[in-house]
């Protein structure tokens, strides 16, 4: 009889012991410890460590203007520089404005001005003349608003100052002024009316 050959008797695989709830949940405890990929962790007071505090802002800020950077210095002296800038061109156009308006009034004032020259001429003002305290004090005020006369005979003929209405030839080695027919004026610096004048030339002979 021929032997049947029984097949090999396959040791059966061990059994892995499953997990029981205990297990459960001391994996559910350690994954809910663990913090998330890219979370900042908490520190010990419960703040996150990259999260800035109000005294964090209020330190840096004190250590930058304890020591600015190279940055900061470029802009201050920059905004600085334009500050004083900005103070020159508001204190030049107040001075030019001011003389403007100031000019403005003395120029109305010219020819009350003339007629005290006038009447001064003529004796009008002498003594204790009416009108010559008046006359002194118009004087006086329209001097503080900073009108200054000029225009002298005898005194060399300049044609930026001058306006010459009559030439006398005369001995003389330049060109003169022989007499004042209407006072010029300054106003500061500022030419505000030319003197007109009687010039004397030089004789050809």
């Amino acid at each position: 009889m021929t032997d049947e050959k029984r097949p090999e008797e396959q040791p059966e695989p061990e059994q892995q012991p499953q997990p029981g709830p205990q297990d459960d949940s001391v994996e559910q405890s350690e994954t809910e410890g663990a913090p998330a990929d890219g979370a900042p962790e908490a520190s010990a007071d419960g703040i996150e460590e990259d999260e800035l505090t109000v005294q964090d802002i209020l330190d840096a800020a004190e250590r930058e203007a304890a020591e600015p950077s190279d940055e900061h210095l470029i802009d201050l002296k920059r905004v600085t520089a334009e500050y004083a800038n900005y103070r020159k061109r508001t204190e030049s156009n107040r001075e030019v404005e001011r003389e403007r308006v100031v000019g403005d009034v003395a120029k109305l004032l010219l020819p009350v001005l003339d007629d005290l020259d006038r009447a001064e001429k003529h004796g009008d003002l002498a003594g204790d003349a009416p009108f010559a305290t008046i006359a002194a004090k118009l004087r006086v005020t329209v001097e503080r608003l900073g009108l200054k006369p000029f225009g002298e005979a005898g005194e060399p003929f300049d044609p930026t100052r001058h306006e010459a209405i009559f030439q006398q030839p005369a001995d003389v080695e330049t060109e003169t002024v022989a007499d004042v027919v209407e006072t010029g004026y300054y106003l500061g610096s500022t030419l505000l009316r030319a003197a007109k004048v009687v010039v004397q030339v030089p004789s050809n002979g």
